[in-house]
């Protein structure tokens, strides 16, 4: 679902905040009769019956030094469960025991995380769907498994061209680290015509600065790329982020009352509503 840095500031304005639509219940029809003979009556199958569709894959560019990011991701992932979703945080084996990310298993508010011995971005894929299919079976309320890729996975040309359909980028508003997006954005469309790019911007010191970031990306990878960037909100720049990780504790519970701790809300909520729309739409 496109849109533009400005379709989501609600989330982070409060006194934008009015209040998200319903979606109108289905009218059915009251007239039918069983006894009509112009027409085969359909038998109805219970949805009850039916394998529930496999949770939301998104995949997320992180570096194996990228604290910072992994860390971002991680809290991403607890606030969705926050949310009542599933989350679950898939990386490759090389990065178990590394200061990316926490011990394996069942972590606050129950996510997940878990690591599995992939040698390339096709067999990550792989474990990845077959994760997403399992926990699809006790996610009720929908969740994302988030897939921890190491970025030059992304663009080795022996990578299966349609396995990725969802990625998140994670960018500062620095020149530099936007120049960096840009040409990995580059390189995905090249290696994978078919993806959806989303970006949230951390790091920003406020709103006009985190908008003319995403405005200025989006720009150039619709000008250059004909891709329509997806904005999924803005992570401020607070230093409670960084006692977190230091203290390896969830944001949201060592100081749940810093702004850090509200913008990882809103970005988790951005992404636990898409990933519904996934499947649902």
């Amino acid at each position: 679902m496109p849109r533009d840095l400005a379709d989501v500031l609600h989330y982070f304005l409060p006194e934008l905040e009015d209040g998200v639509p319903t979606r109108p219940a289905p009218a059915f029809p009251s007239d039918i009769s069983a006894d009509r003979n112009d027409a085969p009556y359909p038998s109805i199958v219970p949805v009850t019956n039916r394998p529930p569709p496999p949770m939301p894959i998104l995949g997320l560019p992180i570096g194996e030094r990228d604290v910072v990011r992994a860390a971002l991701a991680w809290n991403l992932a607890i606030e969705t469960t926050r949310l009542g979703g599933s989350a679950v945080i898939l990386a490759p084996d090389t990065d178990r025991g590394s200061a990316l990310w926490p011990e394996p298993g069942v972590g606050p508010l129950g996510s997940e995380m878990l690591f599995c011995p992939a040698p390339d971005l096709g067999s990550l894929y792989r474990a990845a769907a077959d994760l997403a299919a399992e926990r699809a079976e006790k996610a009720r309320r929908g969740g994302i498994v988030f897939v921890r890729i190491p970025p030059m996975w992304l663009v080795d040309e022996r990578a299966p061209t349609h396995a990725i359909r969802w990625l998140l980028l994670l960018s500062s508003s620095d020149r530099r680290d936007l120049g960096e997006a840009l040409d990995l954005t580059r390189a995905l469309v090249a290696a994978h015509p078919d993806v959806e790019v989303g970006l949230t911007v951390h790091g920003a010191n406020t709103i006009a600065e985190a908008r003319s970031a995403f405005e200025t990306l989006a720009r150039l990878s619709e000008e250059e790329l004909g891709l329509v960037l997806i904005s999924y909100g803005l992570l401020v720049d607070d230093l409670h982020v960084y006692r977190a990780i230091a203290a390896q504790r969830p944001i949201g519970l060592a100081h749940p009352q810093a702004p850090a701790s509200r913008a990882l809300t809103d970005v988790a909520r951005l992404l636990y509503e898409d990933a519904r729309s996934r499947v649902l739409g």
